[in-house]
């Protein structure tokens, strides 16, 4: 269903079953796929490249001009995967000439009034709870969960499966697996409920576990523990990829907070 009090624009391209509310707007340069609903009050703007199944609800802004003072009105794009949903209130910029697009994967939820900056990376099965904002170019792996007001400094990466408190704000990246403490902020141990609710085995926990103990209290330095877990532990699909994450770490993790 289409309401004839939405505004259209004539060179947009709706697929099929999509249901647009009365005072929605829908600007011209803009895909939306199968079984979408964009609510009352929504906005979709230019660039947007939405999949199937997503749904906008009243006051969200998707593909808004990035709030940087370097963007020059550059044609960039905001590409949202299947079964995406935005809250009352949710504001997503599109891309700059740094990477030309914003990226959220499939199956994200971005609950009211939370922000998404241009550039930004999102993995599959992220949920950024009510207020979370995000900085420009900052990149979230897979099933990543932000709690409500917590925020990333630009530039910054989030490893997958990680869990971060309410209120927590970071400036360093966030390794895999981790739960975050918001006061003070830091690493607190793993995410262990959320690791066994997506499968993982007690034994993977249990690695992933003796891993950070290296990284974190065995008194070694980052470049020190890396060496000593490539040299001391079974290569695992996890252990490679915290040792690749933390090793290529620009702005470097995230201190423990547990003493």
């Amino acid at each position: 269903m289409i309401s004839n009090q939405a505004f259209i624009h004539s060179d947009a391209s709706l697929g099929k079953n999509v249901t647009v509310e009365p005072f929605a707007y829908i600007a011209g340069d803009v895909e939306i796929g199968d079984d979408s609903w964009i609510g009352p009050n929504a906005t979709v703007l230019d660039g947007t490249r939405m999949g199937s199944n997503c749904n906008v609800f009243p006051g969200a802004v998707i593909s808004g001009i990035p709030q940087d003072m370097k963007f020059a009105g550059e044609e960039t794009t905001t590409q949202i995967g299947n079964n995406c949903t935005f809250r009352e209130g949710a504001t997503i910029n599109r891309g700059t000439r740094a990477l030309g697009e914003t990226i959220i994967g499939n199956n994200c939820l971005m609950m009211a009034n939370s922000h998404v900056a241009h550039d930004c990376i999102l993995g599959d099965n992220i949920i950024l709870v009510n207020n979370v904002m995000l900085g420009g170019e900052v990149k979230l792996d897979d099933y990543v969960i932000m709690g409500g007001g917590s925020a990333a400094h630009q530039f910054t990466r989030v490893g997958a499966h990680a869990m971060i408190s309410g209120g927590a704000m970071f400036k360093k990246d966030i390794p895999p697996y981790a739960i975050i403490n918001n006061e003070p902020v830091g690493f607190a141990g793993l995410n262990k409920i959320g690791l066994r609710r997506r499968g993982f085995t007690q034994q993977q926990i249990d690695e992933i576990e003796e891993i950070y103990k290296v990284i974190y209290f065995s008194g070694r330095n980052i470049s020190q523990a890396i060496q000593y877990l490539k040299e001391n532990f079974k290569p695992t699909e996890e252990l490679n990829y915290i040792v690749d994450f933390v090793s290529n770490s620009k702005r470097g993790i995230l201190k423990s907070s547990i003493k």
